[in-house]
Formats: C-alpha cells, sequence, structure tokens
C-alpha cells in the first residue's frame, strides 16, 4: 500500500507547511469481535456461508493509526490507516461452494478475512466552543479485501480494491475541564451497499496537548454487486487510543 500512504502523507506535509497548523497523531488499539459476516461469492451461484457461525471467527488484534493537521482552528486534514485481519475455523455441515471451489460437509475449514482501510479525511469545524463540539466533512476511502476459505483438500481466494466516498462527522462534549466524550463516524449509503464506522468514547486530558480515551466502536457494511458478490459484515471493538498535539 506504499501507493496509497506516501501521497496522503505528502499531502499533510504541504498542507501543514504555511503558520497557524497544529499537527495531531494518534493511535487506537483493541480488540474486534464478530457479529456477524456473511458471504456469498459469486453471488448468484456460490454458497452464501457465515464466517460468524459456521466458519467460528477468533477475535482479532484492531490497530489504527492517524496523523494529520488543523488549520486556521477549523479546518482538519489527516490520513488514517485501519488494517484488520480476522481468522476463522469450524467443521462444514453442509457443502459450501466458494468460488468455483467445493469444500465438502465434514471438512474442516480455516478463513482469513482481510478488511484494510486507508483514509484521506477533510473535517470543517461548524461548531468550536470550549464546552461543545461539531464537525462535518468528506473521506476519501480505499479498502483492500482479502477473503479466503483453506481445507486439506481446497483452497479459494477473493481480493479486491476500491474507493468508495464517505460523510465524516464528529461531536465532542466537554462533562467536566479534563473529561468529555467524543462521537466520531465515516459513513454512507447506497442501493448497492452500505459502509458505518463510528466510535463512541470517554475521553481524559491530562494536559491540553494529550487525550487518552476508552470507547467502543463499531465497524459494519459491505455491498451486494449483482451477481458477483455479496458480503456484509459487522464488528464491534473495544478500543483505547491517544492523540498527541504539537
Amino acid at each position: 500500500m506504499k501507493q496509497v500512504v506516501l501521497p496522503l502523507l505528502l499531502l499533510l506535509l504541504f498542507a501543514g507547511s504555511g503558520s497557524g497548523s497544529e499537527w495531531f497523531l494518534d493511535f487506537e488499539g483493541g480488540a474486534a469481535f464478530t457479529g456477524y459476516n456473511d458471504v456469498q461469492i459469486p453471488s448468484d451461484s456460490g454458497t452464501r456461508f457465515s464466517l460468524a457461525d459456521e466458519i467460528v471467527s477468533s477475535p482479532a488484534i484492531a490497530l489504527r493509526f492517524r496523523g494529520g493537521v488543523t488549520l486556521a482552528e477549523r479546518h482538519t486534514l489527516f490520513a488514517l490507516a485501519a488494517p484488520l485481519t480476522v481468522k476463522g475455523e469450524g467443521t462444514l455441515d453442509r457443502d459450501i461452494n466458494y468460488q468455483g471451489r467445493l469444500f465438502h460437509q465434514g471438512t474442516k475449514v480455516n478463513s482469513s478475512y482481510r478488511f484494510d482501510s486507508y483514509r484521506l479525511t477533510y473535517r470543517y469545524s461548524i461548531i468550536d466552543q470550549p464546552a461543545f463540539g461539531l464537525g462535518a466533512g468528506l473521506t476519501a476511502k480505499i479498502r483492500s479485501a482479502d477473503i479466503a476459505l483453506m481445507s486439506d483438500s481446497a483452497y479459494a481466494r477473493r481480493t479486491n480494491l476500491g474507493a468508495v466516498p464517505l460523510i465524516n462527522l464528529m461531536v465532542r462534549y466537554k462533562m467536566t475541564e479534563r473529561t468529555g466524550l467524543l462521537l466520531e463516524s465515516d459513513a454512507l449509503w447506497s442501493p448497492y451497499g452500505r459502509a458505518e464506522d463510528v466510535l463512541l468514547a470517554f475521553q481524559y486530558s491530562p494536559k491540553e496537548s494529550h487525550s487518552l480515551r476508552i470507547g467502543y466502536r463499531l465497524l459494519e457494511g459491505g455491498a451486494d454487486g449483482g451477481g458477483k458478490v455479496y458480503t456484509f459484515s459487522l464488528f464491534h471493538y473495544l478500543t483505547a487510543g491517544i492523540t498527541v498535539k504539537f
């Protein structure tokens, strides 16, 4: 993904090269749990199966890295890298046809579900008060996805690289001088699919330049590609993060 990440970093450096800019770095880590994960490829001839129930997915380590700059106090530009790989295994109680390969009933199958997200976001601060903040903007997202099934007798894999636009929203509420609540989201719906990435977190700021948080993140969405691909999934995250301004 060097072809994706490097241009984003160069754009951020150019945007923040002037005076009056405030840079920030953000790191988030935690665990991701599968709520549901339904796959059917091809969607007109394959078998619809679950990577949550039939092939049980284990909790996964979830990491996120974000860096950006705020200009003139109201204009924020940032890049995000959010890799996610979920492994699973199970013994099939029926035949499954995936990517033209047949996995037989009674076969032990391992799965790998990868959904890496790279985003560039512009957000404008509509309200910027000490106790309350509201911002909205646009996100350009590049997804790199990979779903693989493996058994002793068969192997099938589907990869996908695509770009989608999202609407970005941020709401913050300060409860005390050092504590507050944060709601952040990237989301979009269409007749062919949807994507939602929503964080609700409690924040603690030991000093003005540092902010710690713990919270819950929901990642949900998928696409119905009209005969080619059907995949919809939901993941629950328990997360902790830190933001450093400089």
